[in-house]
């Protein structure tokens, strides 16, 4: 069996990506169901894309999410 080396570039992203394209509908969805307000008067997208993308950008950073 062979296995393929990922790319250091998608490895580094890959946190990156999982906090935008994951976090981020999941919390405006989270928001709306509970009907909550976003804070500073954003859209619910709008604050989960904010909050997911910086999740992801400190845990590439970090190398781990916790």
């Amino acid at each position: 069996m062979r296995f393929v080396r990922s790319s250091p570039w998608l490895t580094a992203a890959g946190p990156i990506l999982f906090g935008g394209a994951f976090l981020a509908p999941l919390v405006a969805q989270s928001l709306e169901a509970a009907s909550l307000p976003a804070p500073f008067g954003l859209a619910p997208l709008p604050f989960g894309l904010a909050l997911g993308l910086s999740l992801g950008v400190v845990a590439a950073l970090r190398g781990r999410w916790l």
